[in-house]
């Protein structure tokens, strides 16, 4: 086997010049309004961990991520636990099929981060880079002049253009 601890340091370099350069554009995206349901049902398809929240004229209004899915499922647990998780003598009822109730009612809109950090295409990648550092997220949205979502960039698309 051989050790790399002591080979000297790889210069990596970005190969990119703007945010354009990085971006995926034409993300996947989900209206406020899109249930909880539809949210899973996308990320499962898509094989996504977020998405952002888009009004009706295509601008970035916050992120739903897995993470707020989860969380809201495990609260949405908690609160419709029965007798019988909190008493062992208590007969256990036989569990209806389905989601959980709330899940169909909940929106997009009632659990996503209502932040927005984004850049405009032509920011320079030092700018996306030192905005995500400095922010401490995961992916910043590309937005025009107007405002409209039209891409997005994550820390693995940056990762992705660094070469030696």
């Amino acid at each position: 086997m051989t050790a790399t601890l002591n080979a000297p340091p790889t210069v990596l370099r970005l190969h990119a010049q703007t945010a354009a350069d990085l971006m995926a554009p034409n993300p996947i995206s989900l209206r406020a309004e899109a249930t909880i349901t539809e949210a899973m049902s996308l990320f499962a398809e898509k094989g996504i961990a977020a998405a952002p929240v888009i009004d009706a004229g295509g601008r970035p209004i916050g992120v739903i991520s897995r993470s707020d899915l989860f969380i809201h499922q495990v609260e949405e647990s908690r609160r419709q636990r029965p007798d019988y998780y909190y008493n062992p003598d208590a007969e256990a009822p036989a569990r209806p099929a389905g989601p959980p109730a709330g899940s169909h009612a909940t929106t997009v809109a009632d659990l996503m981060t209502p932040a927005v950090f984004a850049v405009a295409p032509d920011a320079h990648v030092s700018r996306v880079v030192g905005d995500m550092v400095g922010l401490r997220v995961h992916r910043l949205f590309v937005v025009d002049s107007d405002g409209v979502l039209v891409g997005v960039i994550t820390a693995m698309d940056v990762l992705k253009r660094l070469q030696a």
